[in-house]
C-alpha cells in the first residue's frame, strides 16, 4: 500500500453539495481537485441518475450551481472570451451559462453585472440574487472609454485602501470597507438587477415563499457589530418590514415552513449556564427553535435545543467545497447538528419533536431532501466525502484511500477530575512494532466550538506515516455536548488546559510504547492560542507548532474581523472594561518563561487571527533565547490548512513535519 504523504493531497477528489432536480430523478453534484499545473483547484458538476455517476461539465470552473424550474443547471463560469475579458479587467460582472442534463452543451444564459453570491429562481423567471456590491464602482457610471478604463484599474489595483468601517476587513474576502452584500431581484428577459436592500444595509441570508422574500442581516453603521435581524420583502407590493430588530432577538434564518419561518434563535440573553457565576452573556450559547408568523407577528417557542442547527463542526483537512444545511420538505424540517462527536441529519416536526439521528456517525456534511427522499454528503471512517442515500448506501466511489497506509483512530473516554468524560483518540504509527519506542503529536483542535471525531484527516494520517503516534481529544469548550460542557467563557487556558493534560496523561498510560521525552504539540486558531499557552505553562513538550494563533487578546480585539465580538464573549471582558482580564488569558504574557522550541505559522491575508499574533509570539520567544522560526505564507488566509493555494498546503505540512522531526526523532 501507498504511504500517505502531504503530496497525497493531489490524488484526492472533493464530493460536495447533492442537489436533488425538480422531479427528483437526478442528484447533481461537484468534484473538486487540486491542480498541480495552476496550483489552485479545478471543481465540475457530475449527475446521478438510475445509480449512474457521470461528468457533466469538464472547463474546471463548475464550483457551483442551481437547478431550473425547467430542469436544467446554470452555473456561473468564464468561457465568453469578451465577457472573460471584462470581468479580468476587474468590471463586477458574474456569468452564467446553462446545460441541459439530458444532453447539449453548455451554452451562454446571462450575465449580472454584479459579484453573485447566490442565485434562486422566482416562479415568473426572475432570480432573487445575493451579491457583493462595491460603493467604489458607484462612481463609475458616468465614465466611458479611457476614463473609466484608468478608474477600473485603480479599483482593481489601488495605490491605498480607505477605511471606514468595522470591520474593515474579513477572512477569505480581504478590505470589505465601502462593501455590502445586497439582495435583488434580477430580471433575465431584460438583465436589470434591482436592489431590494440598500447600500447600507449587510445581507446574510434570504428565502422565499410564494410572493414573500425574508432576509436577516442589519443596517450598517461606523461600528457594524450587531447581530442579524429578520425582514421580509413583498414581491408585489415591494413593501420592506421588519420583523425582529437587529438588537432585540440573535437569529439566524433557516427558512419558510408552511408560511411561516422557522428560526434557530436565541431570546434569553443572559440564560445562566452552570459554571458556578450565575449570568453569562448569551452570545456563548446555543440556539433554540422558534417559529415567527410574518403575517400576525409573534415568535413562539417550538423547541429548546443544546446543539449547532444547520451546519456541522467535525474537523478535517480533507474536504472542499460546500452545500445545503437545512430544509424543510412537508412536515419536517431537516438540518444538520453536531452531537458529541459527529454530524448528524435530523428532523423537527410540527409539534417540535426532534427526531433521532438519521445518519452514522462521522459527518454528514450536507444534503438534499425532495417528497421524503435524502442525498447526503458524508464524511466516514477513513474514506473522504461520498454521496449516501437516505438509507446509508453509498452512492458515488471517487475515494481511494484503502489503497494507502492509514491508522485507524482508537476511541478512548474517560472521566476527568471535575466529573466530565472527555473523548478522545489515537493513532498508532503506520509501522507500529510492539516493544519499540516512538515520537507522539498531541493535536488540539480550533473553535472552541469544533470537534475532532473518528473521520478521515490528512495530515494526522501523515504524521502517523511519519512514524508517530497521534493523540487528539475534544476538551471542555468543544461542540456537542451542550451548553454546559461548551461554556469556557473568561476561563481560557485552565479548564480546558487542565482536560488536554489529563488526556496526554492517559494516553501516555495507555500506549507506553509513546516516549514522553519526544512528544510535540499543534494546533490552530484555538489551537494555536492553546498551544502558545501550553508552551508558556509547561516544559514537558520536545517541540510546538503554532498555527494562526492568539497571543494576546487586546491586539485580536482591536486587529481582527471578528475581535470586537468574539473577544468579548469569550473573555467575559473588553480591554476597556477589564484590560487585567484580558492580558491575564493572553498567551504572550507567559512566553517569557517558554523552553520548548516552537515553528509558527501565520498567514499575511488572515484576518480571522492576524499575523501579528504569531510575530509577538515569535518575538517573544527569541528575546527569551528559545530556538524559533516563523513561516509567513504569502496571500494565504485563516483556511490555509484546509483550502489555501495546493503548494501551500503541502509547503505548510512539511515545515511542520519537518519541525517535529527535528526534535521528536
Amino acid at each position: 500500500m501507498r504511504p500517505i504523504t502531504p503530496e497525497t493531497l493531489y490524488d484526492f477528489s472533493f464530493v460536495s453539495a447533492p442537489t436533488l432536480s425538480p422531479d427528483g430523478t437526478m442528484t447533481a453534484f461537484i468534484v473538486s481537485r487540486a491542480d498541480r499545473e495552476e496550483n489552485g483547484y479545478k471543481a465540475d458538476i457530475w449527475l446521478l441518475e438510475q445509480g449512474q455517476v457521470r461528468q457533466l461539465t469538464s472547463g474546471g470552473d463548475g464550483r457551483s450551481f442551481l437547478w431550473t424550474k425547467d430542469g436544467t443547471l446554470l452555473f456561473p463560469c468564464r468561457q465568453d472570451p469578451a465577457l472573460r475579458k471584462k470581468a479580468e479587467a476587474g468590471e463586477p460582472v458574474t456569468v452564467y451559462y446553462e446545460i441541459d442534463p439530458r444532453g447539449g452543451e453548455a451554452r451562454f444564459a446571462f450575465s449580472v453585472p454584479e459579484s453573485v453570491n447566490a442565485l434562486r429562481q422566482l416562479d415568473d423567471g426572475r432570480f432573487l440574487c445575493l451579491y457583493t456590491h462595491d460603493k467604489r464602482y458607484d462612481a463609475l457610471q458616468d465614465l466611458t472609454g479611457q476614463a473609466r478604463d484608468k478608474a477600473l484599474a485603480e479599483i482593481k489595483d489601488p495605490a491605498y485602501y480607505v477605511l471606514e468601517d468595522y470591520p474593515f476587513w474579513f477572512n477569505g474576502r480581504h478590505i470589505i470597507s465601502g462593501k455590502r452584500t445586497m439582495l435583488g431581484l434580477f430580471d433575465r428577459a431584460a438583465g436589470t438587477l434591482t436592489p431590494i436592500t440598500g447600500p447600507d444595509f449587510d445581507c446574510d441570508g434570504f428565502d422565499v415563499q410564494g410572493g414573500l422574500v425574508a432576509y436577516t442581516g442589519g443596517p450598517v453603521s461606523n461600528l457594524n457589530n450587531k447581530p442579524s435581524g429578520v425582514y421580509t420583502y413583498d414581491l408585489a407590493s415591494g413593501q420592506t418590514a421588519c420583523l425582529l430588530p437587529p438588537d432585540k432577538t440573535p437569529c439566524g434564518l433557516l427558512g419558510f415552513w408552511d408560511g411561516k419561518l422557522l428560526l434557530a434563535a436565541l431570546t434569553d440573553m443572559d440564560r445562566p449556564v452552570n459554571d458556578g457565576s450565575g449570568q453569562v452573556f448569551g452570545l456563548d450559547q446555543y440556539d433554540d427553535f422558534y417559529l415567527l408568523d410574518p403575517a400576525a407577528g409573534g415568535m413562539t417557542l417550538l423547541a429548546e435545543y443544546q446543539a449547532s442547527i444547520g451546519g456541522g463542526s467535525v474537523g478535517s483537512d480533507a474536504r472542499l467545497g460546500g452545500g445545503r444545511g437545512a430544509k424543510a420538505d412537508g412536515d419536517r424540517f431537516y438540518f444538520l447538528t453536531t452531537v458529541n462527536d459527529s454530524t448528524f441529519l435530523r428532523y423537527i416536526d410540527r409539534s417540535g419533536v426532534i427526531s433521532g439521528d438519521l445518519t452514522p456517525e462521522g459527518s454528514c456534511d450536507s444534503f438534499d431532501v425532495k417528497d421524503g427522499q435524502i442525498v447526503y454528503c458524508g464524511l466516514y471512517g477513513q474514506q473522504l466525502c461520498e454521496l449516501y442515500d437516505g438509507a446509508g448506501r453509498r452512492l458515488t466511489h471517487f475515494s481511494r484511500t484503502e489503497e494507502y497506509a492509514y491508522a485507524p483512530p482508537e476511541e478512548h473516554r474517560f472521566t476527568n477530575a471535575d466529573g466530565y468524560d472527555i473523548h478522545g483518540w489515537a493513532m498508532k504509527p503506520v509501522d507500529w512494532t510492539p516493544g519499540r519506542r516512538y515520537p507522539a503529536i498531541l493535536h488540539i483542535h480550533g473553535g472552541p466550538r469544533t470537534v475532532f471525531g473518528s473521520v478521515f484527516h490528512h495530515e494526522m494520517q501523515v504524521w502517523a506515516n511519519a512514524g508517530y503516534f497521534v493523540f487528539f481529544c475534544n476538551p471542555r469548550g468543544s461542540d456537542g455536548r451542550g451548553n454546559d460542557f461548551g461554556f469556557i467563557s473568561g476561563k481560557y487556558g485552565t479548564i480546558d488546559y487542565e482536560d488536554i493534560m489529563a488526556f496526554l496523561d492517559r494516553m501516555l498510560e495507555q500506549y507506553p510504547e509513546v516516549d514522553p521525552a519526544r512528544v510535540g504539540v499543534t494546533g490552530g486558531s484555538y489551537g494555536g492560542f492553546m498551544t502558545n499557552w501550553i508552551i508558556g505553562h509547561t516544559d514537558r513538550f520536545a517541540a510546538a507548532a503554532s498555527q494562526r494563533s492568539i497571543a494576546n487578546w487586546t491586539t485580536f480585539e482591536y486587529t481582527t474581523d471578528i475581535g470586537l465580538r468574539f473577544a468579548e464573549s469569550q473573555m467575559r471582558a473588553t480591554t476597556d472594561t477589564d484590560p487585567e482580564k484580558m492580558w491575564s488569558h493572553s498567551p504572550l504574557q507567559y512566553a517569557k518563561n517558554c523552553v520548548t522550541p516552537t515553528l509558527f505559522i501565520h498567514s499575511d491575508n488572515d484576518f480571522r487571527c492576524w499575523m501579528s499574533e504569531g510575530l509577538a509570539m515569535f518575538t517573544a520567544l527569541k528575546k527569551a533565547g528559545v530556538d524559533t522560526k516563523l513561516c509567513l505564507f504569502r496571500g494565504e488566509t485563516h483556511e490555509l490548512s484546509r483550502s489555501g493555494k495546493p503548494k501551500n498546503r503541502i509547503s505548510r505540512m512539511g515545515e511542520i513535519l519537518a519541525w517535529m522531526d527535528k526534535y521528536c526523532k
